[in-house]
């Protein structure tokens, strides 16, 4: 089928998933969760075989490590699936409730978006988390990886379609796109899609914003920092900035820019560049630096740079409100850290770096949506919409108004015979 004739098969299946409930939703989950282990072999076989052809196209090595799929990705996969199912079902909350006047009752009710459109890049585990996210809550899903990841990303659809037949889903619930022409036909299908997230790069981001009014939710780029403050516990400082870079550096919330106070750069950076030198990363200093450290001179680029690779910019301030300041003008509103030991130097750290999320202490490499009990996630959003951060079932759903009423009409309240009452009520349907 055409994306077109996808789009709008998932418009007609939309609001048979937002009826469904918690228990059909859970029971679905648990079937994708089966195909998947079940076919893993299989899985296994068409990501090498995605692998091997990147390699041989010269795909850059950390597009290569996103789109490997190894078992112990899959098992990951499956205990988000296990984690997601035992989540409340974000839909039918009511979220406030409201009398009226006397019989007029007014209730916000959570809903499904509708139809969810999502394009993204090497990782074909983000099309399992996607797909299952999307079913909790209630929203149809047209799915476009990158061609990079075709076989592996065919082979978890496949798998993914068979598991919602055995549970009582319709096909048109999932689609698959997997052609350019298909992305540009997406984006102008906005009697049909509700939402695009676009998960890739920000060249690619940025393209799927210009081109396109359906609304888009997504971030461009992970420049993540990490502040060291002056009377910082080193020993934590140099633990968790190691972390935060080498965990796994081909992801967006691994950190890009490491900013020193001045008063702890000299102490503290010595030890911390043999620490990562030794786990092979190169560091690029602005001038300050390299009179501490031997290191590679970081350019005004840098500062703008999103690696994905084992590369660190290092940069010295002289005040934490400098560090603040060089974060909101560089950074991307990813995700940026202060390592201190004081409570107000953090907290005015939180307030003033205007980040999807900001931490206190803790490694960059938290900012995800099954660290954070999300269930996983489509995606980490810096835009300023509904949902900003990593996006799990609470970003997935909106809300409808509920007036339930009895024969009352706006006449007596518009000529001065009535007076509204506005009594908050128990968030309860009647």
């Amino acid at each position: 089928m055409s994306a077109a004739e996808d789009a709008a098969a998932a418009k007609r299946c939309s609001p048979f998933l937002a009826a469904l409930s918690a228990e059909k939703k859970n029971e679905a989950l648990a079937e994708i969760r089966a195909a998947l282990l079940a076919g893993a072999g299989d899985i296994a076989a068409a990501n090498r075989r995605d692998v091997l052809s990147a390699r041989e196209a010269g795909l850059a090595a950390p597009l290569v490590k996103r789109l490997q799929f190894d078992e112990a990705k899959l098992i990951d996969a499956c205990a988000g699936i296990t984690s997601l199912a035992g989540l409340d079902d974000p839909v039918g909350r009511v979220l406030s409730a409201r009398e009226l006047d006397e019989g007029l009752k007014l209730y916000q009710v959570s809903c499904p978006i509708g139809v969810v459109g999502v394009i993204f890049e090497s990782r074909p585990d983000a099309l399992i988390q996607i797909s299952c996210l999307c079913l909790k809550s209630g929203n149809a899903v047209i799915l476009k990886g990158g061609r990079e990841a075709a076989q592996t990303n065919r082979v978890l659809f496949d798998a993914l379609l068979r598991a919602g037949r055995r549970a009582g889903l319709p096909d048109g619930w999932a689609a698959l796109l997997e052609t350019r022409e298909d992305v540009a036909e997406l984006l102008s299908l906005g009697s049909f899609i509700d939402l695009i997230i676009p998960r890739g790069s920000n060249e690619f981001v940025r393209h799927i914003m210009k081109n396109t009014s359906i609304p888009v939710m997504g971030h461009a780029d992970g420049i993540c920092h990490i502040y060291i403050d002056e009377g910082a516990d080193f020993a934590s400082a140099e633990k968790i900035v190691v972390d935060s870079k080498t965990q796994y550096p081909a992801v967006c919330n691994a950190v890009e820019t490491l900013l020193v106070h001045e008063r702890a750069a000299r102490e503290f950076l010595p030890g911390l560049a043999a620490s990562l030198q030794a786990r092979g990363v190169t560091l690029k200093g602005c001038g300050r630096t390299q009179k501490i450290i031997s290191c590679e001179g970081a350019s005004e680029e840098d500062w703008r740079t999103e690696y994905l690779d084992l590369i660190l910019s290092v940069k010295i301030v002289s005040s934490l409100e400098e560090a603040a300041s060089h974060i909101n003008f560089y950074g991307s509103g990813h995700t940026d850290c202060i390592v201190s030991s004081s409570s107000e130097n953090a907290g005015r750290f939180m307030a003033g770096v205007d980040s999807a999320n900001v931490f206190w202490n803790a490694s960059t490499r938290f900012a995800d949506g099954y660290r954070y009990g999300l269930g996983a996630e489509v995606g980490i959003s810096t835009a300023r919409i509904h949902a900003r951060g990593p996006v799990g079932l609470e970003g997935l759903v909106i809300y409808k108004w509920r007036l339930y009423g009895e024969g009352h009409c706006v006449a007596p309240y518009a000529e001065g015979q009535r007076e509204f009452t506005h009594r908050v009520l128990p968030k309860e349907l009647p």
